[in-house]
């Protein structure tokens, strides 16, 4: 008997199908419709549309593609354990946040920040001294957490709006975590490429500094505007007057900033480093405002709560802990949770060959790589699995055009370094909000730079600047790897 051409049917119900194009698309389209609904209609939290969308996502995945719900799973585990020291330094830094506003070390920075920083030049002051830090430390969040407090704390005094305060924070602490030899993405970046690490950060420099340099005269613009509006002497008095009736204020309660940026620069690990910066806090929050150990015990676990005349002040000043920051775990693992599951069925990967196919010139590769690493931080909401997929996704495509290993380690920093934070639901974007208590959403128009720095380097990869081959590099900078 001729055997049937419909056999190998039982075989594909247990074979795992390649994903189309289609299919992998309503995981995506159900995440950012539901995220609509919830911004235009429904107020509940993030986290529930992100779970809707990864039951969609496995059931896709086990059903339709045939894939074994262990590998799915496994999928999972492998996200939400490549991002654990992300996690932790979010707890730890709730910690500090806690243990720093109760030891008087954040109402020192704004009490002696209000004295020194002219309202006039406060954004463009602002976003320089976070970019030092940054660039100096290497971290973002470490400088959110810590200066970036209190630098809101500062503006809010002068009369500025939280938000545009809030994105000017985001923009100078990603713009010196980019351009920090010591940042963990500005390393790992040029490591996957093929190119050194201070080849890819001179590379950086023709996208980097030019969104920088309109950033900064954005800012200063939007300054102007907002002093010439408002007379805010009385109030930075009474600001000022509030901090000094509820904490013992001294330029000594500085030094712990001082020491927690020096321990991260000589390159004590993150979070050992940070775990002294919430010793260094306790210690002021005892020895110097004369708090309780079960008061300051108090203050790391739920926070630090002012209770003061100023409203303002009492909304500035009452955050922190660690309990306050599982709202913040909780969506991370529910965003890794998603893009655990498209990366593992193989829906990520349909989409970017997908974008590939109609980047036929190098402009249209440079784009096409970009936008795969922000479409990458949108469904994994995680800024290294946008650097890292999107490089083994196009390198092989950059060599083959003979493209020098900058311009690749440059846009996967233009696009899935600089837009993580500016994502509601990615790690970046959900850190920065906690610590400084602004929604995304909310600082996410003045967060300029972030925003300037995709749209400058497609312009460069439009007009073929800055965009080099192989032979017009140095040797020296192009690191062979498998």
């Amino acid at each position: 008997m001729k055997k049937s051409a419909y056999t190998p049917i039982a075989e594909d119900k247990t074979t795992p199908k390649k994903p189309g194009l289609l299919l992998s698309l309503v995981p995506v389209f159900t995440v950012l419709i539901l995220l609509f609904i919830k911004l235009l209609a429904v107020d509940v939290d993030i986290q529930i549309p992100l779970l809707i969308a990864s039951t969609v996502a496995g059931i896709l995945s086990t059903v339709v593609l045939k894939n074994p719900w262990s590998e799915i799973e496994q999928g999972i585990f492998k996200a939400i354990n490549n991002a654990m020291q992300a996690i932790l330094i979010a707890c730890i830094i709730g910690l500090i946040i806690g243990s720093w506003i109760s030891g008087g070390i954040v109402p020192s920075l704004i009490y002696y920040g209000l004295k020194i920083v002219s309202p006039k030049f406060f954004l463009v002051t602002c976003l320089i001294v976070c970019s030092i830090v940054s660039i100096s430390i290497g971290s973002s969040w470490t400088t959110a957490g810590t200066l970036g407090v209190a630098m809101l704390g500062i503006g809010t005094s002068m009369g500025l709006p939280p938000a545009l305060i809030a994105g000017c924070i985001v923009s100078g602490a990603y713009f010196g975590d980019k351009m920090s030899p010591f940042s963990d993405t500005t390393n790992l970046a040029p490591a996957v490429s093929g190119t050194t690490l201070f080849a890819h950060i001179r590379h950086m420099m023709y996208t980097t500094g030019t969104s920088y340099a309109i950033a900064v005269i954005l800012y200063a613009i939007i300054n102007l505007k907002f002093v010439a509006k408002t007379d805010n002497e009385e109030k930075i008095r009474a600001i000022s007057s509030a901090l000094k009736s509820n904490f013992t204020i001294s330029p000594l309660l500085l030094i712990p900033l001082l020491l927690l940026l020096l321990m991260i620069y000589f390159k004590i690990p993150a979070i050992p480093g940070l775990i002294a910066g919430v010793a260094l806090g306790c210690g002021c929050a005892y020895f110097v405002q004369g708090r309780s150990l079960e008061q300051i015990g108090t203050y790391l676990s739920y926070g630090y709560t002012l209770e003061s005349n100023n409203e303002m002040l009492n909304e500035l000043l009452s955050k922190g802990g660690l309990q306050n920051m599982m709202w913040t775990v909780s969506l991370i693992l529910c965003s890794l949770t998603f893009g655990g599951i498209m990366f593992s069925s193989g829906m990520l990967h349909t989409i970017a060959e997908s974008i590939l196919k109609h980047a036929h010139k190098n402009a249209g590769l440079i784009v096409a790589t970009g936008l795969t690493a922000f479409i990458v931080n949108i469904v994994c909401g995680e800024q290294y699995l946008s650097i890292l997929l999107t490089e083994r996704m196009y390198k092989d495509e950059y060599e083959k055009r003979n493209l020098a290993p900058q311009n690749l380690s440059r846009t996967l920093e233009d696009f899935g370094t600089v837009t993580s934070p500016l994502i509601p639901w990615t790690t970046c974007a959900v850190a920065m909000s906690t610590y400084l208590g602004i929604s995304t959403t909310a600082y996410l128009p003045y967060a300029f730079f972030n925003i300037i720095n995709p749209i400058v380097a497609i312009i460069f990869a439009i007009t073929g600047f800055s965009i080099f081959k192989r032979d017009q590099v140095s040797p020296e900078d192009i690191i062979e790897t498998e």
